[in-house]
């Protein structure tokens, strides 16, 4: 018997799925302001999905999986724990200069400067100095360490951030940081550039070390606290975290660097997004993942998501290795609002699962989105969450009146429209970015909609975004976690090393066999057994005179003289497909700036089970009509679906009523269901 676990935690919803034997069960709570509490309460409610007593469901688990915004939530809300930065003397404002404020704004009156993640009075100079060839030019004495970190830490920093001038070249004066941090306050913690990310660009390694400090409090108070409850419960296996860059790592060594999780939970959307497209033959995939608080999606290519070398965090860009995903703060709990000029607008604020869209009952009196949709008829309030959770139309009504209708002179059904369709149009942007924006046809695409509020918007962003054909997994509420399950353990080693074509290969093999050496020791360490570790050797690579960089994977393989050739044109290949055909400066000296070794330990269950094992909990199947109110069009009468298994195909307007979500499917759309169980749109001239 095999019992594996996957949780992902959102701003408003705490999604969990089990896989018992090949048999697929889900479960929904409102997530908690300490995270583990709505982590409990979900697998609680799994437990007795599964009919598993208390004594025997946890410690059965032999696998689970966790997508956390711990990290996402203190980034986003900019609460962070207090945490001092030691610099080089002399470079005490970098992350203020940071890149001189510039960014899409192009109205200079319009442009803000970078968030504090530091305060300045908790930024410490260290009289030190190495240059780039990592020669040591000012001693960094015993002393001055010292002196260093007590005024660091007088100033109530919990927390301590090190990143020296080229210490990713020669690591010594952070080192000795360390042992003086080790041995005089071993309970502070701290991160040193040169063991998170040891590249050069001295701000974007800044940022990162310094966001990775002052998260790690913040981690290792929740790590303690889950960790301590998941064990009363009798948790025996290993508990993994999703990280950024699309694979597990376990506890001990996310809590090295926990900035490492930042954006975890959708990543798990993606990747079972990928494997959902492997499954139905379509190899160009869009992924709409619209929860609560925010809509994230992402473009998947011939099997392949997007990873960008310098991930943005927060506003920031970092030296993160990440998944391409763009976020729009447009969920079910955005809120509506008319501002100061007389217009609509939806989100970012959100409402949350506390108090939760007027509809909630709860004490919210401001209109979500979801209290929109509520108006429209879209939504059942006596079926939401299968029932589980009351909903109150008149309140939505009530708040939409008073906060956008009577302020616009709209009626509330006007008002409710224009509520879905203003933020149907939002969120359509973030389509509009990772494919137009970028040189793609959207109409090549197939968008895989997931989470528990896709369903009823999908049609209307893929009809503006310019997809015509559309899938909602059949488990699309809790498609995120169940996407976690099918990941793989990933481990990353990375190091500037410049190395250029008329240099000896013999030493850029010497680079990449130190890395493998670290990439082996990773593999070891978390148990990965041989026949399941795969190596690959990537470079960031650029034309000198450039400043960003391709990443370019190398030839399998020893490096030797003979692989010249097959890296450069590799990298002109990859160039040409981000910048497009002809960009490539072919004559141009190619410099080789990042040697990376990506380890990947690969999931066993990938291969023992399937998107269509979802076992149909209902036993409300029914058909029958409700009138409803299409936000592009008028009132009509709908057919409403709870087995729709049962029907196979439809025309809209429908509603596909799922215990955990709803599916509207316009008029001139159809919908039928796919033989692995899930539900295609297509999308007509009317949609």
């Amino acid at each position: 018997m095999t019992l594996h676990v996957g949780i992902d935690v959102g701003g408003t919803f705490t999604d969990a799925v089990a896989l018992d034997d090949g048999h697929a069960y889900t479960a929904k709570a409102f997530s908690t302001r300490d995270v583990t509490t709505g982590i409990l309460k979900a697998l609680e409610v799994l437990r007795g999905r599964l009919g598993r007593s208390e004594s025997e469901f946890v410690p059965e688990i032999d696998r689970f999986v966790l997508g956390n915004t711990i990290v996402t939530n203190a980034v986003d809300e900019q609460k962070y724990a207090p945490v001092a930065l030691l610099t080089t003397a002399g470079f005490r404002d970098t992350l203020r200069i940071a890149r001189s404020a510039r960014t899409d704004e192009r109205n200079p009156h319009a442009m803000t400067s970078p968030p504090d993640v530091v305060e300045r009075r908790r930024i410490v100079e260290v009289p030190e100095r190495i240059d780039a060839q990592g020669s040591v030019l000012l001693e960094l004495t015993d002393e001055a360490v010292g002196i260093a970190v007590e005024s660091a830490l007088s100033t109530g920093a919990e927390s301590v951030a090190v990143c020296l001038l080229w210490s990713f070249r020669n690591s010594a004066h952070e080192e000795a940081i360390a042992r003086y941090l080790d041995e005089h306050h071993p309970d502070v913690p701290y991160t040193l550039s040169s063991r998170l990310t040891p590249v050069y660009r001295e701000y974007e390694r800044m940022v990162t070390t310094t966001l990775d400090a002052a998260v790690k409090p913040l981690v290792t108070e929740h790590f303690r606290e889950l960790d301590a409850q998941l064990k009363k419960a009798g948790l025996q296996a290993p508990v993994q975290i999703m990280q950024v860059h699309g694979g597990f790592l376990s506890i001990e060594e996310t809590s090295k660097a926990p900035i490492s999780m930042f954006n975890s939970g959708p990543v798990g959307g993606v990747t079972g997004a990928r494997l959902l497209g492997e499954q139905l033959g379509r190899s160009r995939i869009l992924t709409a993942d619209m929860g609560g608080t925010s809509l994230d999606a992402a473009a998947i290519m011939d099997g392949e998501f997007r990873v960008l070398p310098r991930a943005e965090v927060g506003g920031m860009p970092t030296s993160l290795t990440a998944v391409d995903i763009e976020t729009i703060g447009a969920g079910g709990g955005s809120l509506a609002w008319v501002d100061g000029r007389g217009l609509m607008r939806v989100g970012p604020h959100s409402a949350g699962s506390v108090p939760g869209p007027a509809c909630y009952g709860s004490g919210g009196d401001h209109p979500a989105v979801t209290d929109a949709a509520l108006a429209l008829g879209l939504i059942n309030p006596e079926y939401y969450l299968a029932g589980t959770v009351p909903l109150y139309p008149e309140l939505s009504r009530d708040a939409i009146a008073s906060h956008v209708a009577t302020p616009l002179g709209l009626d509330v059904d006007e008002a409710a429209q224009g509520i879905y369709r203003l933020a149907s149009s939002q969120m359509s942007n973030a389509l509009r970015k990772i494919t137009v924006n970028r040189g793609h046809d959207p109409r090549e695409f197939t968008l895989v909609g997931f989470g528990g509020a896709t369903g009823l918007f999908a049609a209307a962003l893929a009809k503006e975004a310019g997809v015509s054909e559309i899938v909602i997994p059949r488990n699309a509420a809790v498609f995120s976690a169940y996407g976690l399950m099918h990941a793989d353990s990933v481990y990353s080693a990375v190091r500037t090393s410049p190395w250029t074509m008329g240099m000896d290969a013999e030493a850029l093999e010497s680079e990449f066999s130190q890395l493998e050496d670290h990439a082996e020791a990773w593999f070891t360490s978390e148990n990965i057994p041989t026949q399941r570790r795969e190596l690959t050797r990537e470079a960031d690579m650029k034309f000198v005179g450039q400043i960003f960089e391709v990443t370019t994977t190398l030839p399998p393989g020893p490096f030797t003289e003979a692989d010249k050739a097959e890296l450069h044109r590799r990298f002109v290949e990859d160039y040409e497909s981000e910048f497009g055909t002809g960009t490539a400066w072919t004559e141009a000296e190619l410099l080789l700036v990042n040697s990376r070794v990506r380890a990947v330990g690969h999931s066993e269950i990938q291969s023992t089970q399937s998107l269509s094992s979802v076992v149909d909990q209902r036993n409300d199947a029914a058909t029958f009509t409700r009138t409803i109110l299409e936000p592009h069009g008028d009132r009509v009468e709908a057919d409403v679906y709870r087995d729709f298994s049962a029907i196979g195909s439809a025309q809209g307007p429908c509603l596909l009523e799922e215990p955990d979500t709803t599916i509207y499917v316009p008029s001139g759309a159809s919908v039928e269901m796919t033989p692995q169980g899930h539900f295609l749109i297509r999308l007509g001239a009317k949609a």
